[in-house]
This record gives C-alpha cells, sequence and structure tokens, in this order.
C-alpha cells in the first residue's frame, strides 16, 4: 500500500483518536542512548511530533528547535513543553521539511519515525546537509525489510511505529523505511564517521499491557569538521 502522508494526512491523524497514545510516550531509548554523553548545543528534531525527544534534549541543557508540518502536534508539544518548565528552552516551528530550510546549522541532527514529502533517504540526505561541522547526525527510522518500495514518497512529520498502539508486530509502510546500508552508503567517508549504525528489534507494551514489537534502524554520525 503507498501512503501519502500529506498535511491533510498529518492534522487528521493529530486530530484523531491517535493523538492522545502518540502524544503520551517518553522519549526513543535510541536517543537517550545515543546522545546522553554528548556535549549539549543546539538540537533540531526533524518531524518532532508531540515532542517527546526535544523535551528530553532540552531537560538535559540542549538549545532545540522543534519542527513538524501538524499544527495539532506542535499544540501537544508546546503544552508538555509547558507543563515540563522547558517552554523558553524550545521554539518550535510548523514546516514541511522537503522544502523548509534552516536559517543556521546545529550541533545535533535527529529524527525519529518522520515520513518525508520525498523519498525516505533523499529526506535523510536533506537534514544531514543542516549538520554543522563537528555535529552529530542521529536517525531513527524503520527498518526495511526488503518488500515495497524503499524510495517512496510522503510527507514529513513524526509518527510512532505502528506497532506501538499495541496491535502486535509494528508494520511500518515500505516507503517509509530504510537499511543501515541504505543510509551509511549515502553518507561520504570524506565528510563523515558513522559511530552507529544498527538495525534492532525492541519490544514496548502499548495500552492494555499488550506487547509490542518494533523493529528500528539506527544510524548516528559525526560530521567532520
Amino acid at each position: 500500500m503507498t501512503h501519502s502522508f500529506d498535511k491533510s494526512y498529518w492534522d487528521q491523524t493529530w486530530d484523531g483518536e491517535r493523538a492522545p497514545m502518540m502524544s503520551s510516550g517518553d522519549p526513543n531509548p535510541h536517543l537517550v542512548h545515543e546522545i546522553g554523553e554528548l556535549e549539549p548545543g543546539t538540537a533540531l528534531d526533524a518531524g518532532c511530533g508531540a515532542g517527546a525527544e526535544a523535551i528530553w534534549l532540552a531537560s538535559n541543557g540542549w538549545n532545540v528547535t522543534g519542527a513538524d508540518v501538524a499544527e495539532a502536534a506542535l499544540e501537544y508539544a508546546e503544552g508538555r513543553a509547558a507543563a515540563a518548565e522547558l517552554a523558553e528552552q524550545i521554539e518550535w516551528i510548523q514546516a514541511d521539511l522537503s522544502v523548509w530550510q534552516p536559517e543556521t546549522d546545529y550541533d545535533l541532527v535527529t529524527t525519529h519515525y518522520a515520513h518525508p514529502a520525498m523519498p525516505q533517504l533523499d529526506f535523510y540526505d536533506r537534514i544531514a546537509s543542516w549538520v554543522a561541522p563537528g555535529g552529530t547526525l542521529l536517525i531513527v527510522g524503520h527498518l526495511h525489510h526488503g518488500h515495497g518500495n524503499l524510495n517512496g514518497h510522503g510527507n514529513s512529520s513524526s509518527h510512532s511505529p505502528t506497532g506501538e498502539s499495541g496491535h502486535g508486530h509494528s508494520q511500518p509502510p515500505a516507503e517509509a523505511s530504510a537499511t543501515a546500508d541504505s543510509i551509511t552508503n549515502r553518507l561520504d567517508p570524506a565528510v563523515w564517521t558513522v559511530v552507529t549504525a544498527e538495525e534492532s528489534q525492541r519490544t514496548m507494551v502499548g495500552p492494555g499491557g499488550r506487547a509490542t514489537t518494533i523493529d528500528d534502524v539506527v544510524v548516528r554520525a559525526s560530521r567532520n569538521r
């Protein structure tokens, strides 16, 4: 099945019955593991959704920009940041990341399950270009299982894995997935040093205590100075 993931889709999703569940999660564990020991600086969460990762970064000293195409998602994010007394440390931007261009580079650019309005790997190329020299790129995405179109189209917004809603094994659309090799092969070794390139499986407990298996691809790379 081909998914459009346009702004209308994400607006409907974040205005729908799934929104409270999507807006209540903890920060992605891969972010905590990969970034926890880095010296804080400026960070962009590309496709920030309800802001769990952006808020975690701000709570750990980062000056954060959270960008997402869905206005309703950003409303959740702003509310959560205010409740955490971190509103002044985070700037929220409503933007289509397939066309938006930041005014500055960042010490950290990260994305978690964002589905762009361009081929998935081209989106990763795009956000990688926003990393400052000496900075870090962290991609957490849906793992591609060798079926469908790896370079399909969509629109950017943070999207928790399908399975996190408590419906068994996560089954992300093929056009919104990637492999570790497909991502790292796009990173010029003259520009990037790959620190992490993993394909992993984890289990979450969703509403009602139902276990969900999630297949992730995680790539962390440092931009050379």
